[in-house]
This record gives structure tokens, sequence and C-alpha cells, in this order.
């Protein structure tokens, strides 16, 4: 009698051994992970109550002074302070081609804030704007080049709006003896010339930078004339520009008036815009302390006396940066810990 093959069956799915599992799938770094998100939600809380407490007697005399300000004046300011985060987005959005969500780049940008209030130079509002841009998909070359060009168009919309004040106000701004002759020019002329030429010497000698920072300045120069092919973006982008800095001094105006500054609002106007010009490339958290400084001596030569001007850039400060930290440091937390930034 023949035999018959033996056909060997299979087990059972469920006694089929499972392969080991590879120790790589419960690797720490998911822990780690989500400690370093933790830590980076309650970061900037952290550093908000380390600078509230070194100044801590400015926030007192701030808060002294606004109590004798009047209350409408104030709010007027604060819906201008509004509108400096509205402009800021617009002005981001004008810098990249891609369509941005509303809701979180306002958002962002309100976080931004609170992270230029810790950092110089304006270091924090562009480490948040490029971790929310590079967060929508945009490669880090192209985020970085919108950024260049947000802090190109900053300072040249500005000088326009200053510009604009002069022509539109020829007679009534007394400030005209406030701008800088050709003894304070020559050495701004001499600084520029020596960076472009540190940066050409740099770029000569370390050839391992040579190739990013061209293809950065590349990205850069193509998208800003896609950008400037678009009207939408380009009102945007010049616009937004332009409101941001005519807000603040807007803010700073609003508070003057609020306490009785003897001084003309096209004058306090042209006060802020010449005076954050003039120093606001110092690496200051926000601009905080040179600016300020600047800014308490401008509307002293404009006639105002010397205790009223210092209380009005205290106002000034309270409403765009002190009163906005700590909301802001919130939204900033809330957006790391959502994994939008």
């Amino acid at each position: 009698m023949s035999s018959l093959p033996i056909v060997p069956i299979a087990p059972p799915a469920s006694t089929v051994p499972l392969p080991p599992q590879d120790a790589t799938d419960r690797s720490p770094r998911f822990p780690s992970a989500r400690h370093a998100r933790r830590v980076l939600c309650l970061l900037p809380l952290l550093l908000i109550g380390v600078w509230a407490a070194d100044n801590w007697r400015v926030l007192h005399d701030g808060a002294r002074q606004l109590t004798t300000a009047d209350p409408g004046w104030l709010a007027i300011g604060g819906a201008f302070t509004l509108l400096c985060w509205i402009s800021a987005a617009f002005a981001r959005q004008g810098a990249i081609p891609e369509r941005l969500p509303p809701g979180l780049l306002l958002a962002s940008q309100f976080a931004a804030g609170a992270a230029n209030n810790v950092l110089p130079a304006g270091l924090g509002a562009h480490a948040v704007t490029l971790r929310f841009l590079t967060g929508r998909g945009i490669p880090l070359a192209r985020a970085t080049a919108s950024l260049a060009l947000y802090s190109l168009v900053k300072p040249v919309a500005k000088l326009l709006v200053i510009l604009v004040l002069l022509a539109t106000f020829p007679t009534s701004l007394g400030a005209t003896d406030l701008l800088p002759d050709g003894g304070t020019l020559l050495p701004i002329g001499v600084g520029v010339a020596a960076a472009v030429a540190a940066v050409t010497l740099l770029l000569t000698l370390v050839r391992p930078l040579r190739r990013p920072l061209l293809d950065g300045l590349r990205t850069a120069l193509t998208d800003a004339r896609r950008l400037h092919t678009r009207p939408a973006r380009v009102l945007a982008l010049w616009g937004g520009a332009a409101g941001f800095s005519l807000c603040q001094a807007a803010v700073l105006a609003s508070v003057g008036a609020s306490l009785g500054l003897p001084i003309a609002w096209p004058d306090v106007l042209f006060a802020y815009l010449a005076a954050s010009a003039a120093v606001g490339a110092v690496p200051a958290p926000a601009g905080i302390g040179p600016v300020d400084a600047a800014l308490v001596f401008t509307l002293a030569a404009l006639g105002a006396p010397l205790s009223l001007a210092a209380a009005t850039v205290v106002g000034f400060r309270v409403l765009t940066v002190w009163l906005p930290l700590l909301p802001g440091a919130l939204v900033l937390s809330v957006l790391v810990r959502n994994k939008v930034l």
C-alpha cells in the first residue's frame, strides 16, 4: 500500500510565534521628546517670570503712572496694539508665496511677540515664525528667505513712512532738527560698508559657507521677484510693514494723549519712527532700553517735561510688552503643545 504524502499543517494564527520586537521600537527617544516638549511649553513662562522679577520696579512705576491716565485713550492704545499683531501677520503672509492659515498665523505672531521680548535683535520672533513656516511644509531655505525679506522690508517701509510724514507735515513737524546730519550718517555708512566687506570676505575665504549662503540668496531673490508680481502679496508685505510701524507709533501717541502730553500727534509719530529707526538695530529684547532712552530724549527735545516723557514711554511699554507678555507666553506654550510650532 502506497503511503500518502504528509502535508504540514500550519498552526492556528493565534499560535504562530511572533518575531521578537525590535528594541528600537521602544526607543527612549519618544519619552525624551515628550519631556522636551513639556520643557519647551514651560520655558516661555519661566523666562517671562525671570524677566518680570528683574524688572519689577519698572513694572510697578508704569502701573502707578497708568492709574492717572485717561482710560478711553488707553483703550485706543490697546486697539492699536492689537493692530500691530494683525499688521505683522499681513507682512509675514506677504513675504511667502504660499497661503497660510490666517488664524494660526495671527496666533503665531502673538506668540512671537512674547518670544521677541525675551531674546534680542528679533531672534525670538524669527525663531517662532521659522518654526511655524516649516511646520506648514515650507522648505527651510524658502522660510529663511521669507524672514530675510521681511527683515529688509521693515526698515525700508519705516523710512518711507518717515518721508511721507515729512512731506505731509512740512511746517508742523518740529522734529526735523532731530534728523541725523552728515556727521551722524558718516559712521552709519562706514558701518554698513564694513559689514558688506566682512560678508564678502567671509564668503571668499570660508568655502563651506559659500554654497548655502549663495543658495539662500538665490532663493530669496527668486521669491522676492515672484511676490512682487502679485499685487495682493505686495500690498500685504509693504502695507503690513508700514502699518506695524504706524500702529506702534499710534500706541505711543495714545498713551501720551491719556497722560496729557503737550505734543501733537504728527510729532509723536515722527518721534517714535525716528527714535526706533536710529537705535532699533541695537540687539536688545524688543528694543527695550536703547529705544526707550531715545524716545524719552526725543519727546523731551520736542518740549515735553522729562517726567511726563518718561511716563509716556513706560505706559507705551506696558501696553505693547508687559500686558501681552503672559497671554503671549501662554499662546506660545499652547502652540508648542499642539505641535503647531
